[in-house]
């Protein structure tokens, strides 16, 4: 990583711990950060599906799982950092909160991976297409196959994710 980027880093989570820490308590800064961070880890993972399967044809299952395995890098990065301020980069502490991270994510990720197909096999996306199509929208976006889906499944394991991090993998703030 170059000089620029690591400056750039430093103001941007500078910026966004002052901010929360002024406008917060630590456990309401921590679930906003986690809000923001689990959007935009479901950007990463709907982004990452949304082109397999746009561009590359992948299957629903192969997209949805590639998605996933983005969306899981992204997030730990992103909670160990900013959302549960988790400072040590020691290995031990890393491959720990990185094995119980991923270990967690597992468990949803298994949910949402064979969930998603599952309830898109149903046709719940296609009571969606219908609405999308009513309301004049044109986006290949608004018509890609599973993508209801995938936003159902997304509420269920941003929650789960939440406690899984909260109470398993993070338990202990801010060590050093």
């Amino acid at each position: 990583m170059n000089f620029f980027n690591i400056y750039l880093e430093k103001i941007f989570q500078t910026f966004i711990i002052t901010v929360m820490k002024n406008l917060f308590t630590q456990q309401k800064k921590e679930i906003v950060l986690y809000i923001i961070f689990g959007i935009l880890t479901t950007l990463v993972s709907w982004g990452t599906y949304a082109l397999l399967i746009n561009l590359f044809s992948f299957s629903i299952l192969t997209s949805n799982a590639l998605s996933w395995v983005c969306g899981v890098t992204f997030a730990f990065i992103t909670n160990k950092i900013w959302v549960f301020e988790s400072k040590s980069w020691k290995l031990q502490t890393t491959i720990k909160e990185g094995t119980a991270f991923v270990s967690s994510r597992i468990i949803t990720g298994i949910l949402e991976v064979f969930g998603v197909p599952l309830l898109s096999f149903t046709g719940f996306d296609e009571i969606f297409f219908k609405i999308a199509a009513k309301l004049g929208l044109s986006m290949k976006l608004f018509y890609t196959e599973g993508i209801y889906s995938k936003a159902a499944f997304a509420v269920v394991v941003i929650i789960l994710n939440y406690i899984f991090s909260k109470l398993l993998v993070f338990r202990n703030q801010k060590r050093d």
